[in-house]
């Protein structure tokens, strides 16, 4: 397997297929690079190099005790950036991952990059502060780690039978392929970089990543999204970075690349070419 050691020896599994300008995909919490395969072969065909990384402690990356917090996990990206000398990336961020991508970029700059997409992300913040009373209070992200300790399989399964997907909405039809895979790919990591990871949903310092960002960002968000409130997501961050459009996708659910992968693709490529 394709994998890059980090400066603390971690190994972090990539996938890096076809040639021309490069796409940068990182992956939500707790899955993998393989969540973005409707998208990696989608832009595969449409002449785009395609490269996807599982974040340390995640997938088929060594799953070790530490290390798992936004400085280490945007550094694995920039030493993958480097060792592939990447240049003019598009980098596309879902829900964790967004958080990554803007770390990334207000860390280690922009010198690789030409645009970024943040779609169903976690910045500038989900939870709730004084200054963003529309956060989810801390108990829901203590609740998430206590289910994660107490049956991590039962809770792989309840969550992309629930809300992650919108399957719990009424009329929606629940897809079992599509929940197999949300359970695979989280079991296939660690569960102690997954429960670490979820401390990260509500690090505070994401505003002044996204502040720092000049080339053009793309906040694409499901007004039905059950895992992070829209309101403080897309809308607010599309405000703090330097040249932001926000795409607001009616009823689309937090797993919306998988979901409505046609849409999805077709607005990236849009903005890709744009």
């Amino acid at each position: 397997m394709p994998t890059i050691k980090t400066e603390d020896g971690i190994e972090i599994y990539y996938k890096d297929w076809g040639k021309g300008q490069p796409i940068v995909f990182s992956h939500g919490w707790p899955l993998s690079a393989d969540d973005w395969d409707a998208q990696m072969l989608f832009f595969l065909n449409h002449g785009y190099r395609v490269i996807a990384h599982d974040r340390r402690g995640h997938g088929r990356s060594t799953q070790v005790s530490n290390g798992h917090d936004m400085d280490h996990y945007a550094d694995d990206l920039a030493a993958l950036a480097a060792h592939l000398d990447l240049k003019n990336a598009i980098h596309v961020g879902h829900s964790t991952g967004g958080g990554e991508v803007a770390h990334y970029l207000g860390r280690h700059g922009e010198s690789r990059v030409a645009k970024a997409v943040l779609i169903s992300a976690v910045p500038p913040l989900m939870v709730k502060t004084a200054a963003n009373p529309g956060g989810l209070p801390k108990e829901v992200f203590d609740g998430l780690q206590a289910q994660l300790a107490a049956n991590r399989s039962q809770f792989y399964r309840d969550l992309p039978e629930g809300p992650f997907y919108g399957f719990n909405r009424p009329g929606v039809k629940a897809s079992e392929a599509i929940i197999a895979n949300w359970w695979r790919q989280g079991m296939m990591g660690g569960a102690k970089g997954q429960y670490d990871c979820v401390s990260e949903f509500i690090r505070e310092g994401y505003t002044e990543d996204l502040k720092k960002i000049s080339v053009p960002v793309l906040a694409m968000n499901g007004d039905g999204d059950q895992v992070v409130p829209y309101a403080t997501s897309g809308p607010r961050a599309v405000k703090l970075v330097q040249n932001g459009t926000l795409k607001t996708c009616a009823g689309f659910p937090h797993g919306m690349p998988t979901t409505h992968a046609d849409t999805i693709n077709n607005d990236l490529l849009t903005f890709i070419q744009s």
